[in-house]
């Protein structure tokens, strides 16, 4: 079962790596750099300001937290699990990389995808009312920020979705002790 689920997440791999372009290169390359995200960072954080006000200075603690958490439970996997990156595995030959960006040895789970769905949940579960928009803009960062890793040919789709279920538990429990933490706080007795 486990040879069959490892053949089937290399052949998937080697079809998405596959879809490749010099303008998607760029596009996904620079795509997983903060500071293009800055403008979408910004209106979020202004949209947590304007519906929390000071408390949002407790929401972005939770968030530091939680981010923290996320990729550093995602480090411990890698060791543990100690499962070879497309890049450095042997028996998966012709992966395109961009600008030889070929990440650390091990890719299970995957950090990047653990980390965005973790703040993704986080974000759309604060902020879903009255901003339900947030749903759609958060899934789809978390989506494009996820696949970049396959596509640069650093992580196998299961790291993926494996980071991605992770990362909404991550997120999902975080968030409730956020919520429970600022009812507790700041409800008057």
């Amino acid at each position: 079962m486990l040879t069959t689920l490892k053949s089937l997440d290399q052949s998937f791999f080697i079809f998405l790596n596959g879809l490749h372009s010099p303008f998607f290169d760029v596009v996904f390359f620079y795509g997983t750099m903060p500071l293009v995200w800055l403008p979408l960072y910004l209106f979020v954080f202004c949209l947590v300001i304007r519906k929390y006000k000071w408390q949002t200075l407790w929401i972005l603690l939770f968030a530091a937290i939680m981010i923290v958490l996320s990729d550093q439970v995602a480090n411990i996997f890698k060791q543990w699990i100690a499962r070879p990156r497309p890049t450095h595995d042997a028996m998966v030959t012709g992966i395109h990389t961009v600008n030889g960006y070929v990440g650390g040895q091990f890719g299970f789970y995957s950090g990047h995808a653990s980390t965005t769905m973790a703040l993704a949940v986080y974000l759309i579960i604060l902020l879903k009312n009255p901003y339900r928009f947030i749903l759609p803009l958060m899934i789809f960062w978390a989506l494009f920020m996820s696949y970049t890793r396959i596509y640069l040919g650093v992580h196998y789709p299961g790291d993926i979705l494996v980071g991605m279920i992770m990362g909404s538990l991550i997120g999902t429990i975080i968030v409730r002790l956020t919520i429970l933490w600022l009812n507790r706080a700041f409800t008057k007795v």
